[in-house]
């Protein structure tokens, strides 16, 4: 059985990514991409799915082992620290060296003894194919392990001895104090000859190294630079090097509900986190990400306006189908299992606002322009011109068919007014009289459709009566000014109808018909939400409350994922997820700084000149 999702860490390469436990079993990597077949995935199954599992060999004896983890400060690299009942210590160290222009990729596990000796155990389980092909198993001229299936291989160098033992490599070994034992597994496709061996320590060194000197320049408000700076790099973390996109989150299916099947796959890149990505990158002085972001995102959606999708690979791939694995029983079964996501074919008019936005946040924060930018924006008005009335699946992605969502239309005004600015700030040519007329158009029905007069509240859809979390938006990206009472409103009534345990779901699934079974956890990237509006309309300690309380959801090495269940008080949904530390690193400025992203979208602050 995997363990519970707060009970992972993260290493990766910026192209990959694998789940570590906290007793020491690797139960998720897909390899050689984010969104590859994952070579193990007993995370959606059990063992018997892939893993790599390397721990005392006294772990199977109940209170005989205790375990605690850190990252190396300023790394990616994980350290699990094994105490065994007579004393004996060994800590295992978990990286991925950052892999550059290379074919191959490389996973590291180094133990390394503290205190007495240690027996140790290393089992590994190659499945490829989420979990689904048992590879052919033989050994390299030079004694090293091949596991091979197909396009993949893996290579597995160690100086222990290993034996195969029903399906698994198994090597049992001792650690005495201050001996250092290294294990590299490395990615390959098949084709190709098996790379020169790597040093271990020279590996760990530099990525040392690279982390060190990545995370160092971060700007991040003083009192709680660890838990952004743990952000950052994990943003950095979930970034494809080769091409700046960013994927929502290395896991798929990871439910929102435990047993339930509300269950994506999050191995994609959304159009949906643009601004909030550049913000965050951008006020902690990461501009070259910035850059990147901003470049894969225009790369992504050029082409015909009308073909934007809301999701997109991480190079920009546009095919990415759903399908079910039905070999694999899900977390906790949680069923089905999914790969690829079926939300790529729907309309949601509120990625025309994000694209928008994100460009004109680029020019004011000082990236450097691209001229055909500007030309695609103008297109892409003029394509929403014809289609903002019309109704959509909205940004939570439902599968109960298109409605008029508030958000959806927000966004659409949002697309206009940031042409309308790019034009009086930044001396760029377009309609703007027809496109301040569509402006004017978008608020009059919003506010008079979406606000609900019996809520005080703005609605989720059209004449509606149901409550939605992504209303609080509305004052951050200028719709409406902070203190208007329709937007103090829509926050009380949030507080009152959509607060768990404190947190905020995105909307009642019980009531809203999603096309879904009900019940899911408070989604924390809306808790967020909260406490930025609780900046915006001066309620700073209510802020810096709920600030609080979520920091303190996350896990003992700083993760988040995309929700939390509050009855079960665990994290659920895909793990870890970016929109939740991006809306974390926003958050921790908007509370700290004169200068909040919170304003700043809206437009009533402008960034400073990148230096």
């Amino acid at each position: 059985m995997s363990s519970r999702i707060e009970d992972y860490a993260l290493i990766g390469d910026c192209q990959t990514a694998a789940l570590v436990s906290k007793d020491g079993s690797i139960d998720w990597l897909c390899w050689p991409r984010f969104d590859s077949g994952a070579c193990f995935a007993a995370l959606l199954g059990d063992a018997g799915n892939g893993r790599w599992r390397i721990a005392p060999a006294v772990a199977g004896a109940e209170g005989s082992m205790r375990s605690r983890r850190r990252y190396q400060r300023g790394t990616l690299i994980l350290e699990t620290e094994f105490t065994t009942a007579d004393g004996g210590a060994v800590v295992v160290i978990d990286f991925m060296p950052l892999r550059g222009e290379r074919s191959w990729s490389q996973l590291v596990r180094l133990v390394v003894g503290q205190r007495g000796v240690v027996p140790m155990r290393s089992e590994l389980i190659v499945r490829f194919g989420y979990g689904a092909f048992v590879p052919w198993v033989t050994r390299g001229e030079t004694g090293d392990l091949l596991a091979i299936a197909g396009p993949d291989m893996l290579l597995l160098r160690t100086p222990i001895e290993l034996r195969g033992e029903e399906l698994t490599t198994v090597g049992d070994f001792t650690v005495s104090a201050g001996q250092r034992t290294p294990f590299v597994l490395t990615y390959v496709p098949s084709h190709l000859p098996p790379p020169d061996p790597v040093d271990a320590e020279d590996a760990l060194r530099s990525t040392q190294e690279f982390w060190r000197s990545w995370a160092s320049p971060c700007r991040s408000p003083e009192q709680h630079i660890e838990i952004v700076t743990r952000s950052l790099i994990t943003l950095k973390a979930l970034t494809y090097a080769p091409t700046g996109g960013i994927v929502a989150a290395p896991t798929t299916s990871l439910p929102e509900r435990l047993g339930g099947a509300r269950n994506w796959d999050y191995r994609y890149c959304w159009l949906r986190d643009a601004t909030l990505t550049l913000l965050a990158l951008m006020n902690t002085g990461y501009y070259d990400e910035a850059k990147a972001w901003r470049d894969w995102l225009l790369r992504a959606a050029a082409g015909s306006p009308g073909d934007i999708q809301i999701m997109y690979g991480t190079a920009g791939e546009r095919w990415l189908p759903e399908r079910e694995a039905p070999w694999l029983g899900g977390y906790e079964n949680s069923k089905p299992v999914r790969i690829g996501n079926a939300a790529v074919d729907q309309l949601q008019l509120d990625v025309f606002g994000e694209v928008m936005d994100a460009l004109h946040h680029a020019r004011a924060g000082g990236l450097q322009d691209l001229a055909a930018a500007w030309e695609f924006q103008v297109a892409l008005l003029e394509h929403l011109e014809a289609e903002w009335r019309a109704p959509d699946e909205g940004i939570w992605e439902v599968r109960s068919g298109r409605q008029h969502f508030t958000h959806s239309k927000v966004m659409a005004w949002v697309a206009f007014d940031r042409g309308i600015k790019a034009v009086e700030a930044f001396g760029l040519v377009g309609p703007v009289d027809r496109w301040r007329r569509t402006r004017a158009d978008i608020h009059e029905e919003v506010c008079r459709r979406a606000f609900n007069t019996d809520l005080g509240s703005f609605a989720q859809v059209y004449d509606s009566d149901l409550l939605d979390a992504s209303a609080l938006l509305i004052p951050q990206v200028g719709f409406l000014p902070p203190d208007d009472p329709r937007i103090r409103g829509t926050i009380e009534a949030i507080e009152r109808k959509l607060l768990r345990g404190g947190f905020v779901l995105r909307y009642d699934s019980a009531e809203t018909q999603d096309g879904l079974p009900p019940g899911e956890g408070a989604f924390l990237p809306c808790s967020f939400w909260l406490a930025d509006a609780y900046v915006l309309t001066g309620r700073l300690a209510d802020a810096r409350r709920l600030f609080e309380r979520l920091t303190a959801l996350c896990n003992d090495v700083g993760l988040l994922a995309e929700e939390y269940d509050p009855s079960a008080q665990r994290l659920v949904g895909n793990f870890p997820q970016a929109f939740s530390h991006i809306a974390l690193v926003n958050t921790a400025h908007n509370i700290a700084h004169v200068t909040k992203p919170c304003e700043q979208r809206s437009g009533n602050v402008r960034l400073a000149e990148a230096e």
